[in-house]
């Protein structure tokens, strides 16, 4: 092993070139950035569904009472107001469609934030609903053309919007409307208190600040925290639109687009992190085994910024070919590690031990590994395979791939 890590030395000595580290705070790219869509589009579709209920008396943020509908009217022969009803489920229909295709194309291009497309989209679907509004007489009411392409935008706007969140949260999140948040709000209290309970009969007892800490850590505890701000989140949205229709019915839409316009400029401004592959070593001299993968987490050299995002990690460790069994990323670029950064690699840690992969950090420092520890990820993280310079982590990938250890259960 000394002798091993002597070689890894010798060809890594030409690219240890001290350099000046950005200072970066990563923040995580799945529950902070889920969380931060969340509840803003739950605003926005809450905000949405109450300006076209009282402008065009259709609820279009979601599907429920409408397909109700729909099967009462066909009952009655209310034919117009049936094909009124369809339409307005095939508009909602069609902006998931649009949704998925955007989506799914980010996906396959590798594209850094995959719902800027669809938000765009969206903002603008929006931004021609509030023209509508803008010229419409308020003091009359809309003729039938006009509620019909007004209704058309708004539902295809908010299944857009579903389908995208729906998405991007892996079928976890809604945001147009409350009957699943509600439930799994109900299920997954009764679920926290459970666990709380058992944390406080635990031997030996936990004092009420280890408790409180242990809560506010709990996976449980942060989904409380966000499906209850969506909740919040839509009803406010309500409330602030039908002040704005109330009192200003041709400008009642422009806040939310705005909104949406801003969100979508904040995600393309801030920086994300690079992952690149290293390929120094076979010129160095050192021939790593084929089922070892190195990756250096960098900042972006096209766009400066003192804060950086870190990439969706788990799409890119979905990626890895089937044959890499040990994994290495090189965090040594980075200096502060956020708490959403920490369950991001918790996240990507548990990927990894699914996949039967071996992951380990290098360039880690005593106060990176820390704050991953403070931050939720004490449960999955083994010292062992957190390692100070990137020649110990390679030393200890060897030896996993030559000796792998034996699994638990």
């Amino acid at each position: 092993m000394r002798r091993l890590k002597a070689d890894i030395s010798c060809a890594l000595r030409p690219f240890a070139r001290k350099t000046n580290r950005p200072v970066l705070i990563a923040q995580a790219h799945s529950f902070t950035q889920q969380a931060r869509l969340a509840i803003t589009l739950a605003w926005v579709a809450g905000y949405t569904n109450i300006v076209a209920l009282i402008a065009c008396g259709t609820v279009t943020s979601h599907v429920t009472g409408n397909a109700s509908n729909l099967g009462r009217h066909v009952v009655e022969g209310s034919w117009p107001a049936a094909v009124f009803m369809l339409f307005v489920l095939a508009m909602f229909f069609a902006g998931a469609c649009v949704s998925a295709i955007l989506t799914e194309s980010g996906w396959r291009r590798g594209s850094e934030s995959i719902y800027v497309l669809p938000s765009l989209a969206q903002a603008i679907l929006l931004a021609a609903f509030a023209l509508g509004l803008e010229l419409r007489e308020p003091n009359q009411p809309p003729s039938m053309l006009a509620i019909w392409w007004l209704t058309g935008l708004a539902s295809m706007a908010m299944g857009l919007q579903n389908a995208t969140i729906t998405r991007i949260s892996s079928g976890v999140v809604r945001t147009t409307h409350l009957t699943g948040v509600l439930t799994d709000l109900g299920s997954e209290t009764v679920q926290f208190f459970y666990w709380l309970s058992d944390r406080r009969r635990s031997s030996p007892p936990l004092s009420p600040v280890a408790l409180l800490h242990s809560a506010r850590t709990h996976p449980t505890a942060r989904r409380l925290a966000l499906l209850a701000s969506i909740i919040g989140s839509f009803m406010l949205g309500a409330a602030l639109g039908t002040l704005a229709i109330d009192h200003f019915p041709k400008w009642a839409m422009v806040p939310p687009v705005l909104f949406l316009f801003w969100i979508i400029w904040q995600d393309i401004h801030v920086p994300m992190c690079d992952i690149e592959a290293s390929g120094e070593y076979g010129s160095g001299g050192v021939d790593l085994p084929a089922g070892i993968a190195v990756f250096h987490l960098r900042r972006d050299k096209d766009r400066s910024g003192r804060v950086h995002r870190l990439p969706n990690l788990l799409r890119w460790c979905e990626r890895l070919p089937a044959a890499t069994r040990v994994l290495v990323l090189d965090l040594a670029d980075l200096s502060e590690f956020d708490a959403d950064a920490a369950w991001e690699l918790r996240a990507l840690f548990n990927q990894a031990k699914s996949r039967g992969r071996h992951l380990l950090f290098a360039g880690m420092t005593g106060a990176q590994y820390n704050a991953l520890r403070a931050g939720g990820a004490a449960d999955v993280l083994d010292p062992n395979n957190v390692c100070p310079d990137l020649e110990l982590a390679i030393a200890r990938a060897i030896m996993i791939l030559e000796h792998p250890p034996a699994r638990a259960g």
